[in-house]
């Protein structure tokens, strides 16, 4: 009796230390496209109204928030408290741009934040180094979907940063946005 429960202790404390990497949420709220982040797209209005009418689960608030080059007072969308989107005003009053900035969304190709760029199936050659606010990240397309960009970071990175972090740096970079643009 001791033994099979030592064994089974032993397993599940296996599970939980050993699973190689992030363990991610099955949940998902949005899946960004190159259509866009589920029914909010380029043809969405910028507002709170526009946005929660078709986001009928989520709290808009304002936020703000920052771009590569600069912040800016912009629009967020919440589901249970959790930040899902933020959405930058484009031109004509309508959506210009969405950043993904949680686990439970996913990218066009079921990217999440937190993967690797191993996981989420990028190569290093196809990405360039970021700038401004983003110095440092290294900024790669997603496959398939020219209008969406995949932003990676690297915890506790410390440079240098204008030019793309090593291979073996970039092996502990996280995703950390879904970015898309009409």
């Amino acid at each position: 009796m001791r033994i099979a429960l030592i064994a089974a202790l032993a397993f599940v404390l296996t599970g939980c230390v050993s699973g190689g990497g992030p363990t991610y949420s099955t949940e998902t709220y949005l899946t960004i496209t190159e259509s866009g982040a589920g029914p909010v797209n380029g043809s969405t209005r910028y507002s709170e109204a526009a946005i929660k009418e078709a986001l009928p689960w989520a709290e808009v608030r304002g936020i703000t928030a920052a771009r590569e080059n600069s912040t800016a007072w912009t629009l967020a969308a919440y589901r249970d408290g959790i930040m899902v989107i933020q959405l930058y005003k484009g031109s004509g009053g309508k959506i210009g741009e969405i950043h993904g900035v949680t686990q439970h969304l996913t990218g066009p190709n079921g990217e999440r934040i937190g993967m690797s760029l191993a996981q989420a199936g990028v190569s290093r050659s196809s990405c360039r180094v970021g700038r401004n606010l983003w110095r440092g990240m290294a900024v790669c397309p997603a496959r398939g979907a020219d209008n969406v960009t995949l932003v990676f970071a690297i915890p506790g990175y410390r440079g240098p940063f204008d030019s793309l972090p090593s291979a073996s740096d970039l092996k502990k970079a996280e995703l950390q946005r879904i970015v898309w643009k009409p």
